[in-house]
C-alpha cells in the first residue's frame, strides 16, 4: 500500500474521523496521528512505529481550548504559556482529563498538549474537532521526517494517507515542559529555551531533568541515522577523521565551515545558512542525505549556544548513543 498524498486538510480530517492513521505536517516535524476517540487507531501508531506502549503521545489541537478539554486542574502557568507560545513548538504537560484514554499516555496520569503552528495542520485539527494523538511519523528511534517524502519512504505500506504541507520550518521537535510538579521542568529541549519560559512565567524553570524518560524523545538513544554518528569540534575534527580508513570507509562531515578543507573522499554536508536555526532546519534532512550516500560514519560539528542550538546538540547526543 503506497500512501496517498493529499494537500487538502479536510480530506485528512475525514480520514482521522473514520479511524485511519494519518501523517500530517507541523512546523517542527511531521506527525503520525490518530483521533483520540479511536483508541484502536491510536494503538496502531505504536505497532506502525515499533514504539513501546508505555511511551506517551502528544495530543494536538487547533487552539488553546485543548487545555480545558483534555487537561484537569490546569494551572495559571499553563494558560500563560499557551497564550505566549501557542500556536508554536511548545508541548505543555498537565494532569489529564477523563477524555484522554490510557493508550495515549501510556497509563500516566498526565498528558502532553500542543497547538502546532502550521496552517494545514490547524485546519485539519479544526475540522476533526477533537484531539489528535501523534508522535513523529518515523520508525521508532530513527531520524524524524521533515517532508512528506521522508514519511512515504519510512512508512510505505503502513499508512493510507499523508497530508503534504511542505518542508517543516523548525526542523526539530517541540520543547516539552511539565507543569505538574512543584517546579516547572523542561523534559525535552526544543526551540523555546528554559530561560525564555522562565521569563514568561516569572519563576525558575528546571532545564536539566533527571530520572526515567517521561516524555517523547527522551530515551538515551534516539533520532539515529544508520551511519555511526560522532560529535566533534574544529579542534578534534582531523583526529576523528583520521580514525577511519578513507579507502574503505565512507565518511561525511556535517556543519563544516566553508573555509575548512576536508580530505579527499570525505563528503561535506552544509546547512542552508550559518545560524543555529538553519542548522536545526536542515539537521534531519542532512542526516538522511548521509544515509542515502551510504556513509559509514557521520561526524557532526554542532552549533553552540542556548535555545535551539542546545536542542540540536541534545538530538545529536542521543543519535550518537545509538551506536555506542
Amino acid at each position: 500500500m503506497t500512501p496517498r498524498i493529499t494537500f487538502d486538510p479536510i480530506d485528512a480530517a475525514d480520514a482521522l474521523t473514520r479511524g485511519d492513521v494519518v501523517a500530517f505536517p507541523t512546523e517542527t516535524v511531521y506527525g503520525l496521528g490518530a483521533h483520540i476517540g479511536h483508541p484502536d487507531a491510536v494503538a496502531r501508531i505504536f505497532s506502525i512505529k515499533g514504539r513501546p506502549q508505555h511511551h506517551p503521545l502528544i495530543v494536538h489541537g487547533a487552539d488553546a481550548r485543548l487545555l480545558d478539554r483534555y487537561g484537569s486542574h490546569v494551572s495559571n502557568d499553563a494558560y500563560l504559556l499557551a497564550e505566549s507560545f501557542w500556536p508554536g513548538p511548545l508541548t505543555i504537560i498537565v494532569e489529564r482529563s477523563r477524555e484522554v484514554p490510557d493508550v495515549v499516555t501510556g497509563g500516566q496520569p498526565t498528558v502532553g498538549l500542543r497547538v502546532p503552528d502550521h496552517i494545514l495542520a490547524r485546519e485539519m485539527l479544526l475540522a476533526v474537532n477533537a484531539g489528535v494523538a501523534a508522535p513523529s511519523a518515523n520508525l521508532f528511534g530513527r531520524i524524524s521526517p521533515t517532508t512528506a517524502a521522508h514519511v512515504a519512504h519510512d512508512l510505505a505500506g503502513a499508512i493510507p494517507l499523508i497530508l503534504d504541507g511542505g518542508a517543516s520550518e523548525v526542523g526539530v521537535e517541540s520543547t516539552i515542559i511539565d507543569l505538574t510538579g512543584e517546579t516547572p521542568t523542561v523534559l525535552r529541549l526544543g526551540g523555546i529555551s528554559a530561560e525564555t519560559l522562565a521569563a514568561v512565567l516569572g519563576k525558575d524553570v528546571n532545564g536539566t531533568p533527571t530520572g526515567p524518560a517521561r516524555a517523547p524523545g527522551m530515551l538515551a538513544a534516539h533520532y539515529a541515522p544508520r551511519a555511526t554518528l560522532r560529535i566533534a569540534t574544529m579542534q578534534t575534527l582531523a583526529s576523528v577523521i583520521s580514525e577511519y580508513d578513507l579507502s574503505t570507509a565512507r565518511v561525511a562531515v556535517l556543519g563544516t565551515p566553508d573555509a575548512v578543507a576536508l580530505p579527499s573522499g570525505v563528503l561535506s554536508l552544509t546547512p542552508r545558512g550559518t545560524s543555529a536555526s538553519d542548522f536545526a532546519h536542515d539537521l534531519y534532512l542532512l542526516m538522511r542525505a548521509a544515509d542515502d550516500a551510504g556513509t559509514t560514519a557521520l561526524i557532526v560539528l554542532p552549533p553552540q549556544g542556548d535555545g535551539i542550538a542546545a536542542a540540536v546538540r541534545d538530538r545529536l547526543e542521543r543519535a550518537a548513543q545509538a551506536h555506542s
